[in-house]
């Protein structure tokens, strides 16, 4: 593999010290880091980049992401996350996507984050109606023609659609809930089958670069049994374990009306929190949640723009920092960010808690945010130490952002205008495992321009596909809405949302 190296830099390193250098040379061999420091021997590499005017960081992680929605930017209405995965994920089945379309719209994500410096992402793709082989190579194929870094789940839950909500079997006709019952449900022992082939087939493929991870989407969407036959798949492997968690108040009501116990309570009963566990979204925990959290040792994956975008709360940041729970930043899905920008999570992160915190010393500092989307999301994807930072023996996973543009116009204080200027724009130079993949804008591993041209071919499809979820949503949304209504008179004991307005 090629050496590069690139001079003259200033260096923002996001290391645990969180070191910045104001000039220094990067010398990358092959698929690392091999040193940092002012005026490195030139010797013996293939490639000189230079870096004058220029920031090297480490990119960007997307720490959260369902891959499936990147069809679906500016798509669906924004309404709660129950009523909302109605119209993307039919309980029934309906509007089911060809494999082509899976690649071309994983490929199409994967692309838009590279040019935006977002070197590897946590992908949690859902399957409507069921995974497949075909499907998953499909996604994994996307990631690995694209050159980003990724991680990849296979988010498949396996009860009845009723059994997942409360009071919800209470409020649908009989004749619905009997076509519920009647969608067929994995046995554990297929989705231990399932995730043994991924394993074999795509773990450690594309020179490293891909990776799996485990998934049981939510603790009350599978059984005790399935969940038991993931979560010892995940330790027998030292994989990552994502798992949504007290996005919405509904679920906290879940816990209190069937289980008398929160979520995070019912998995920690259970013996399966662990410190493979990515917690996705984290809500409506309360301190008990946050100390299992942090005894556990999990990582919680924090998606402020989808959080707004639905409705759902403000995550305790504080608190959960405070606790000492590592804490990733992502984009959720293209149809809840309506963009895969982590730079636009960034700043919502930054600006977000400055509501929910009445003491200004308690606000995100933009360091702390920085190191969410880097360090943060690598400890999420099990891979800390190994990208998220600038170091030798690192992953050269890097950027290159412009200072000679407007964000940095003048240059104040960098970490801020990182986090609050920034949107993605000023990237010139993106390299993931030692290899550039962008460069002035132009992505060096895809046409671009074939790409959205095939997008826009595949769009009748997808628009039939739309149609259909449609359909089905609509059917069962005055069910689903009353549910809603029914669990707001259900105290909880805390607030993660501003509420109505008082005089």
């Amino acid at each position: 593999m090629a050496r590069i190296l690139i001079r003259r830099a200033r260096v923002l390193t996001l290391d645990g010290d969180d070191r910045e250098l104001d000039r220094a040379d990067i010398l990358v061999d092959g698929a690392r880091i091999a040193a940092i420091g002012a005026q490195l021997d030139a010797a013996g590499v293939d490639r000189v980049i230079e870096a004058d005017g220029k920031l090297a960081m480490p990119g960007l992680v997307n720490g959260h992401f369902h891959s499936p929605g990147n069809m679906m930017c500016g798509a669906l209405t924004d309404m709660p996350l129950e009523l909302f995965m109605l119209y993307e994920v039919p309980p029934g089945g309906e509007g089911a996507m060809g494999h082509r379309l899976a690649y071309v719209q994983t490929l199409l994500g994967a692309v838009e984050m590279l040019k935006a410096g977002i070197t590897a992402v946590h992908d949690d793709p859902y399957h409507n109606p069921a995974p497949t082989t075909d499907g998953i190579d499909a996604i994994m194929q996307a990631y690995a023609d694209a050159g980003i870094r990724a991680t990849v789940s296979i988010n498949h839950p396996n009860r009845i659609e009723y059994e997942k909500y409360p009071f919800l079997a209470d409020l649908l006709p009989d004749a619905v809930k009997a076509r519920m019952a009647a969608v067929r449900r994995w046995p554990a022992a297929e989705i231990g089958a399932l995730y043994r082939w991924f394993l074999e087939r795509w773990h450690g493929q594309a020179d490293g670069r891909l990776r799996i991870a485990v998934s049981n989407s939510a603790p009350q969407r599978v059984t005790d049994d399935y969940f038991a036959t993931l979560s010892e798949f995940s330790r027998a492997h030292d994989l990552p374990f994502d798992i949504h968690m007290l996005e919405t108040r509904l679920q906290r009501v879940f816990g209190q009306e069937v289980w008398g116990k929160s979520l995070v309570r019912q998995v920690h009963d259970l013996g399966f929190l662990d410190r493979r566990m990515l917690v996705i979204h984290a809500i409506w925990v309360d301190e008990a949640d946050m100390e299992l959290l942090a005894a556990a040792g999990c990582t919680v994956a924090h998606n402020p723009v989808c959080n707004l975008k639905l409705g759902s709360g403000v995550m305790p940041f504080r608190r959960l920092s405070r606790h000492g729970i590592p804490i990733a930043l992502g984009t959720d899905e293209r149809n809840t960010d309506d963009t895969t920008n982590v730079w636009g999570a960034m700043k919502t992160a930054g600006l977000i808690h400055k509501i929910a915190e009445p003491d200004y010393r308690d606000w995100p500092s933009a360091a702390e945010v920085l190191a969410c989307a880097t360090r943060g999301g690598a400890r999420g994807m099990g891979l800390e130490g190994r990208i998220g930072v600038l170091a030798p023996g690192a992953q050269a996973d890097l950027i290159l952002v412009d200072l000679d543009t407007l964000p940095f116009t003048p240059l104040n204080d960098l970490r801020r205008q990182l986090v609050f200027c920034e949107n993605g724009a000023s990237v010139r130079l993106t390299m993931v495992a030692g290899r550039v993949v962008v460069e002035d804008g132009r992505v060096l591993s895809v046409d671009e321009p074939a790409l959205r041209a095939e997008v826009r071919a595949l769009a009748a499809e997808f628009r039939d596909s739309l149609a259909a979820t449609d359909r089905a949503a609509a059917a069962l949304e005055p069910f689903y809405r009353a549910m809603l209504m029914r669990a707001l008179d259900v105290p909880v004991g805390m607030e993660r949302r501003a509420g109505p307005m008082t005089p």
